[in-house]
């Protein structure tokens, strides 16, 4: 695989040429309208206000604290170990499990590879502390995201500003725009290609490069005249595991900025408050 990364602002990266065949990444899309098809009824089996349920039907961005909600449906599935949790996934498409599980595979793939270059540029040995291992064994979520048409958009948001809980999430959009991110003081539209992954960096990979990398504040626009879908996968250690800034990143002139944190850290935060724009990770910070 020759992973090719096509820069669309500072923050975030396009990521084509890796290999995933259309087959899969156009099935996913395809098989994620459908879900969204099905009657209210279908899609309220998997309704769950509970933040760590492995398979998850809800609207807005964290519905349990949401003050305004969001213009937004989703279906949370959990990834790893797949051969495990793809049995509790809704049977409905039909085809549903197939396809998302191939999907799951492919993204975990082009996570993997991406995620070796990037300790490589910062000069982390990918066994250092174990990085690659315990990813190799963390978790994957896939969001699978629909943002209908809204006859008021002006009003409303699909998500808030907000940044990643993990490492890295890679994201599949369908050809309608609405993936918004913040550079210089300015919403940026990431404008989609077709077939590519939108790679953002998570907070996760922000303290475990001890600031080197920033998690990218992101959003999503709904629009009046089309239906959107979009897929994210998300990825990072099991949530028993802790993340720290690298031992190479921390010295004399670049000291240690974040405290240890995990995913159950994370997840008890997300359920005692909204955890929009970057208001989890600066709760990390040291200064």
């Amino acid at each position: 695989m020759r992973v090719v990364m096509h820069i669309c602002t500072y923050v975030c990266f396009q990521v084509v040429n890796h290999d995933v065949g259309g087959e899969v990444v156009g099935g996913m899309l395809d098989v994620a309208r459908r879900f969204f098809e099905l009657p209210q009824q279908e899609r309220e089996r998997y309704m769950s206000p509970d933040v760590r349920a492995p398979v998850r039907y809800g609207t807005s961005f964290n519905q349990v604290n949401d003050a305004v909600l969001c213009w937004r449906d989703f279906l949370k599935l959990a990834c790893m170990p797949l051969s495990t949790v793809v049995q509790s996934w809704p049977t409905s498409p039909a085809d549903l499990r197939d396809v998302a599980s191939s999907y799951a595979e492919a993204s975990q793939r082009v996570f993997t590879e991406i995620m070796e270059a990037t300790l490589e540029a910062l000069g982390v040995s990918g066994s250092s502390g174990g990085v690659m291992e315990d990813l190799a064994v963390g978790t994957q979520m896939m969001t699978v995201n629909c943002y209908p048409e809204c006859p008021q958009p002006e009003l409303t948001l699909g998500m808030p500003p907000h940044s990643d809980y993990g490492f890295l999430t890679l994201v599949l959009q369908d050809e309608v725009a609405g993936l918004q991110v913040m550079h210089a003081g300015d919403w940026l539209t990431v404008e989609p290609l077709p077939g590519s992954f939108v790679v953002n960096v998570g907070d996760h990979l922000e303290i475990l490069s001890n600031g080197r990398y920033r998690s990218v504040l992101h959003r999503v626009r709904v629009n009046s005249r089309r239906l959107r879908v979009s897929v994210a996968s998300f990825h990072s250690v099991a949530p028993d595991r802790v993340v720290s800034p690298a031992p190479e990143l921390v010295d004399e002139r670049h000291p240690r900025r974040y405290m240890d944190t995990d995913l159950t850290t994370f997840v008890a935060y997300l359920t005692s408050t909204a955890g929009n724009h970057k208001s989890f990770l600066h709760s990390r910070r040291l200064y």
